[in-house]
């Protein structure tokens, strides 16, 4: 698949399943991921790498910040289903270099997410599917804890990875581009 079409044909695809990405192809979504543009190259970001036992650790300190931040019994059913959703996350974490003058922490986290686009592509482009989980739970301090965030670190992701169970039957959003886009001339 060409860039472009993989560009224009990506989509987020929720019900996934084994297999997923095995150490080489992990390595070619990080080395996609070292490609985001980075002002200062700062690679202001992380990558936690979950399977397994791990999935079920995550799950249960999603849980633990549903209660944390009381959001009630319906996240709390989504946390618990979150770990069972996809056989493979990625969390992704924007280490923010507060001593970088001339790279803004906003700038920063542009290129954490960047780079979590990136590692979309890198997987589609070798046949697997995503899903870019985030929501108020990601603040959880036990997560935070868990995945070495200090103050000024944000977890940006759980990148849900796998192979999709059933193909979208749903057509690519297409929106008119006279909405989105102005010229100067």
């Amino acid at each position: 698949m060409d860039a472009l079409s993989l560009l224009t044909s990506r989509r987020s695809t929720k019900k996934l399943s084994a297999p997923v990405p095995n150490a080489e192809q992990l390595n070619a979504l990080f080395a996609a991921a070292q490609r985001a543009p980075d002002h200062g190259k700062l690679q202001p970001y992380h990558f936690v790498v979950m399977q397994g036992a791990g999935l079920q650790r995550l799950g249960e300190l999603l849980k633990d910040a549903v209660e944390e931040f009381e959001l009630g019994e319906e996240r709390l059913k989504k946390a618990e289903n979150f770990a069972a959703r996809a056989p493979m996350v990625i969390a992704v974490i924007a280490k923010i270099n507060q001593e970088a003058e001339k790279v803004p922490g906003w700038e920063q986290m542009l290129t954490a997410g960047c780079a979590t686009y990136a590692l979309q592509l890198a997987a589609a482009a070798q046949g697997f599917s995503s899903f870019w989980a985030s929501g108020p739970f990601v603040n959880g301090s036990a997560l935070r804890q868990a995945l070495g965030c200090r103050e000024q670190d944000k977890i940006i992701a759980l990148l849900q990875l796998g192979t999709a169970i059933e193909p979208s039957d749903k057509p690519l959003r297409t929106t008119n581009l006279e909405e989105l886009v102005s010229y100067w001339e």
